[in-house]
């Protein structure tokens, strides 16, 4: 029996693990990073052992302070969540070793699913389909190797020891290979500790539906059905769901049953997933074993009522795997919400979560592992939340989720949310018409804001300018029966300018004319406009014959207003504006504060449009800063390793006619 467990992770999974464990009455201890000495997973736990550092490097990734921290408490088991050191067989000794349970499959068994290259070779032996696969040692050694195993056209470049995305590249021209193999390879290196990579086939329009497997150390190996995670970003699942709408029960069963003969032959224990790719003609192949928990077990948890932390703990403790699995009850969905901005090249945010707020309606789950005040940096995952819908239907629970994330309050940082809600509502997606490259043929501009976006920036400055107002006014003495902005000779009308998340600035002017409250955007008067009642928390205005309420947060220059409508962040202009330090012409600046891994050029190299300069590490990713035109770097300001903050110049590019 698990009396006392570590957690040896963060955030999200780190909350989701200590929920399951307070309901068995066992005890929770973590272990965290300087980074996180505030976070709330740290202030929740019984126990907690600061483990010094800021980057993973420092903190979740030494698994030697994580053991010690465990021994120092006095657990009797640990458990690793999901990434860092969840897939690491060296680790698991560790813990073994030091006389603790570790919550996960057996040593060797990581060990051998940690290869990509390994995995298949077992996976191809158990009987379940593989693709054509070749190693990579040099992009020159690759070429020839694929023109041997006679594999033409688009290949994937993989990390053998990785997963997330993390170490992928797509190389459509084999010209692109060499420049592919370097920087998948580095950051496979920099996320895994492992440059190993190899080269399979690319499928066009695949389904990506992965495999729940459990296992016990009596034998006892079950699947508890399938997920569907093809909606994707960078190779990333950001919606999830369970089951998938596009497999009948033949198929069903027959990805089952391969993914259980492969648990089998590795003698698997605790939970896990034998992910597939699903040709659009039906057939699948298998592509790697999660030998841990995922992000998305939640969407299995809802379908099946069971608890997959649960069941980890009583198996780690030499329990049983169930004998029959449950039947599968309604329709589950996830959306990852994340800290980011899709309309920005998936551009990772930073900043500080003034609000979070998402609707706890019956049938919506929230794990979460950030609050109001929490920071989010560039050192870690930008995971904010995931957000599960579970309903009798897949229709049913779509549209409780959209409305969900719509509905909820996010303040202080940008969100995938309207990338999120625009998908679920998406009629292709509504009639499971999904598969890998969906972003490729749903353009993200047009699902990210809506046909009603420019209308919602507006109605939202109105109902701001007309707060801010009341406000101002219920601050000082007036007589209470007039409204702000009533002036016995009426005049010019005062005017507010304010500019939105989008860039777009919005001059709003409003005054009253025998005491009819008169509204203007950018000039043009807008009819149908009443303000009904205003107080701390916002106000409610008739527009468009609607009546609707605003809430209004933030300040003092940045408002954040919420509707049925959707969210607006919105900035107020100064009417007298400080001249700025003008700006180094032609200097490039960081999109986002990380760490830089490659300096691709040198001082006076001339360079072309699209050359990459700068290579920058945020949030486990790499961002490559190119030049936007053909010119001379005549600056270089930064060196590899150096950790710069958003907005710091990091070359200076010379145009060609200076």
């Amino acid at each position: 029996m698990i009396n006392k467990l570590l957690i040896a992770n963060r955030g999200e999974i780190a909350r989701r693990i200590a929920r399951t464990c307070r309901s068995l009455g066992v005890q929770v201890a973590v272990a965290y990073s300087e980074e996180d000495s505030q976070a709330p997973f740290v202030k929740e736990a019984d126990e907690a052992v600061p483990i010094g550092g800021r980057t993973a490097t420092e903190s979740y990734l030494n698994g030697e302070k994580i053991v010690a921290a465990a021994v120092l408490v006095g657990a009797d088991a640990v458990h690793p969540g999901y990434g860092f050191l969840s897939e690491d067989a060296t680790f698991a000794a560790r813990v073994l070793e030091a006389g603790l349970a570790f919550v996960g499959p057996k040593p060797t068994t990581i060990a051998a699913m940690g290869s990509k290259l390994e995995a298949k070779k077992i996976a191809a032996e158990a009987g379940v389909p593989v693709l054509p696969t070749v190693v990579v040692n040099s992009a020159q050694d690759a070429l020839a190797a694929l023109a041997v195993a006679g594999i033409t056209g688009p290949v994937i470049v993989k990390a053998s020891a990785g997963g997330g995305g993390r170490g992928m590249r797509l190389v459509e021209s084999r010209g692109d290979l060499a420049l592919a193999v370097d920087s998948a390879a580095r950051e496979a290196m920099s996320a895994f500790g492992d440059p190993t990579l190899f080269i399979e086939p690319y499928i066009d329009s695949p389904r990506h539906i992965e495999i729940q497997i459990l296992g016990d150390s009596h034998g006892g190996v079950i699947d508890l059905y399938e997920r569907e995670c093809s909606i994707q970003r960078r190779h990333q699942k950001i919606i999830e769901e369970a089951p998938s709408p596009a497999l009948d029960e033949v198929t069903r069963r027959a990805m089952g049953e391969a993914a259980v003969r492969l648990a089998r032959a590795i003698g698997y224990e605790s939970a896990g997933t034998v992910e597939f790719i699903v040709a659009p003609d039906g057939r699948f192949f298998f592509l790697e074993v999660n030998a841990r928990l995922q992000v998305e077990h939640g969407v299995t948890e809802a379908i099946t009522g069971l608890d997959l932390v649960a069941l980890q703990l009583a198996i780690a403790a030499g329990g049983r795997v169930p004998l029959e699995r449950p039947a599968i009850k309604g329709h589950a969905i996830e959306a990852r919400l994340y800290a980011e901005d899709p309309l920005q090249n998936w551009q990772p945010a930073t900043g500080t979560v003034q609000c979070l707020e998402i609707p706890s309606w019956p049938g919506i789950r929230v794990d979460s592992g950030v609050e109001a005040g929490t920071i989010i940096g560039p050192y870690y995952d930008s995971m904010l939340a995931k957000v599960i819908a579970h309903s009798d239907t897949r229709e049913n629970s779509a549209a409780l989720l959209a409305t969900a994330l719509a509905g909820a309050r996010i303040h202080g940082i940008t969100t995938n949310r309207d990338l999120l809600v625009g998908v679920l509502r998406d009629p292709d997606f509504r009639a499971g018409a999904i598969d890998t490259h969906f972003f490729d043929r749903h353009p993200i501009e047009e699902i990210s804001r809506g046909v009603s976006a420019n209308e919602t920036e507006v109605t939202h400055a109105i109902a701001l300018t007309m707060w801010l107002q009341e406000k101002r006014r219920s601050e000082v003495r007036q007589l209470p029966a007039l409204r702000a902005g009533w002036r016995n000779v009426p005049s010019a009308p005062q005017r507010m300018e304010v500019e939105a998340i989008s860039g777009r600035r919005i001059e709003v002017s409003y005054g009253y004319h025998d005491r009819h409250l008169e509204i203007g955007v950018d000039g043009g008067a807008v009819k149908g406009v009443s303000l009904e009642c205003a107080d701390q928390a916002g106000c409610e205005l008739v527009a468009a014959g609607i009546r609707r309420r605003y809430l209004v947060a933030g300040g003092p220059e940045t408002f954040f207003v919420d509707s049925s409508l959707g969210s607006s962040t919105l900035r107020l202009i100064p009417r007298f504006r400080v001249q700025a330090d003008a700006e180094i012409a032609g200097s490039l600046a960081a999109p986002m504060p990380g760490i830089v891994v490659r300096v691709a050029v040198e001082v006076g190299q001339v360079v072309q449009t699209g050359d990459a300069l700068v290579v920058i590490e945020a949030m486990k990713m790499e961002h490559t800063i190119s030049a936007p035109h053909a010119g001379r770097v005549s600056e270089l300001r930064v060196n590899i390793g150096q950790t710069v903050a958003a907005g710091a110049v990091l070359a200076v590019l010379e145009d060609e006619a200076s």
